[in-house]
């Protein structure tokens, strides 16, 4: 299962700084239309679209994508008209939206893309974003939680205001509808109320998928309860094969089937037609990104704190005064790192290819970045990153990933890259489809027919 996480500005801290790459959020419309193209063509399940209500000057050297973007509603809606088959995903806050305004939106879009809409709820846990809500505080993570499992409910009771048959269009009879099955929805909990039904037909799917991050305990009950999807982020293999296993287990204790819940996690390809080619994309976004360290007196550019000499000799244990950024670490002070920096010379390694005291040896600016951008890198060539994918599928660890590019536009590195080279070499290994078997975005998850609630009540037993 590949989704595509849309960050047209890329989410790799200067990667819109890369030779070609898109840099102009004014010109956002084109970039979304080339990589919807993109991932269609290469049958993506989905494109996703996350979302942040609030922004900042700080961004620019940090998350450059959170800085002006298009609201992921508008987003889908617009890639609606110009996709045919790919999946779309809008991100929506349960703090801070309305569940009855989210159930026709998104039935709306369901019905003008033929099915193919899906919804991200997010909790809202930001302080800044509560404040553009007139906020002053942040509620605790398990009111937030429960909220958004009744903001959930509520959208699915909405989405089944309408039977499928309740347009009858008798015109003989001058009926257009049967008033029995339009069923009023009456939900009042402790944190969320409507009354329904709701001015939108069902949509296509009966249910557009729901997801979930499960980026906390709560918010894992939560998706193992309400979702058909969770992205996680887990730091190392082995922790996402932990969390998987338990995951499952909470969506097993709920009483629902583990094989219709798909958890995935998101992945930063940096993939050329050849391993050192990939290296040498990577290094020069290594080269990108500016540094406290090397800025001019008098520089106006506000830059991390985590990005300076000093920073980095913190987690590498170990004094670096009188270094330069691309000196070549010694092998007899790279011995002395603690844990932290010896695990930095791993990461450095899997990323670029570079050993202490090797032909391409490692640097300090490439242990700098490797501690400051703790994005899911992943480099090589289609076959190592192919490797990659294979064995975290296999060994049970996800059911798919998100996949997000360093910068937005084309070339060695894109996402373009990664939809020509990888997907065919996944497909060679058995691991991923050749054309879209299905119409909707539920046909593409393997997730079966939503039955409206109202139907379910007719159906019981007497």
């Amino acid at each position: 299962m590949l989704g595509a996480t849309v960050r047209t500005l890329g989410a790799w801290p200067a990667g819109w700084r890369y030779p070609g790459a898109h840099r102009d959020p004014r010109d956002d419309t084109a970039e979304l239309r080339r990589v919807a193209a993109s991932a269609e063509r290469a049958c993506f399940d989905f494109l996703f679209f996350g979302d942040w209500l609030a922004t900042t000057a700080e961004f620019e050297h940090t998350d450059p994508y959170l800085l002006a973007r298009v609201e992921p509603f508008a987003a889908i809606a617009y890639l609606a008209a110009v996709t045919d088959r790919i999946g779309l995903v809008a991100s929506v806050s349960s703090a801070h939206s309305e569940p009855y305004t989210t159930a026709r939106s998104s039935a709306s879009i369901d019905v003008l893309s033929a099915g193919r809409a899906a919804l991200c709820v997010t909790t809202g846990s930001e302080a800044r974003s509560a404040g553009n809500f007139g906020w002053d505080t942040v509620h605790s993570d398990d009111d937030r939680v429960a909220a958004a499992g009744e903001f959930i409910d509520v959208l699915r009771g909405l989405w089944d205001s309408w039977e499928d048959d309740a347009f009858v269009s008798d015109v003989a009879t001058a009926r257009l509808i049967d008033p029995a099955k339009l069923h009023p929805l009456g939900y009042v909990g402790a944190y969320r109320a409507s009354a329904g039904p709701l001015n939108a037909v069902r949509p296509p799917q009966g249910h557009p998928p729901v997801a979930v991050v499960g980026g906390s305990p709560g918010a894992r009950r939560l998706a193992a309860r309400d979702a058909d999807l969770m992205f996680a982020s887990p730091r190392t293999f082995n922790e996402a094969v932990e969390q998987y296993a338990a995951a499952k287990r909470l969506v097993a204790g709920e009483g629902r089937d583990p094989a219709q819940f798909c958890i995935l996690t998101p992945i930063l390809p940096v993939v050329a037609a050849t391993r050192e080619t990939a290296w040498d994309v990577y290094d020069r976004l290594v080269a990108l990104v500016p540094l406290p360290d090397e800025q001019p007196p008098g520089s106006r550019l506000t830059l991390p704190a985590n990005r300076t000499l000093r920073a980095l000799a913190s987690v590498l244990g170990v004094p670096v005064a009188g270094v330069a950024l691309d000196d070549a670490v010694p092998v007899r002070t790279a011995a002395r790192f603690g844990t932290l920096g010896r695990a930095l010379v791993d990461v450095v390694r899997e990323r670029s290819g570079r050993t202490v005291g090797g032909a391409r040896p490692t640097t300090y600016r490439q242990l700098l970045i490797a501690h400051a951008v703790a994005a899911p890198v992943i480099v090589g060539s289609a076959a190592d990153v192919a490797d990659h994918l294979e064995t975290w599928f296999r060994a049970s660890a996800v059911d798919g990933f998100t996949v997000l590019s360093a910068f937005g536009g084309s070339g060695d590195g894109s996402f373009d890259a990664f939809a020509e080279l990888v997907v065919p070499e996944l497909r060679r290994r058995g691991l991923f489809r050749t054309d879209y078997a299905g119409a909707t975005l539920r046909d593409h998850l393997a997730l079966p027919a939503a039955t409206n609630t109202h139907l379910r009540v007719h159906l019981q037993p007497l």
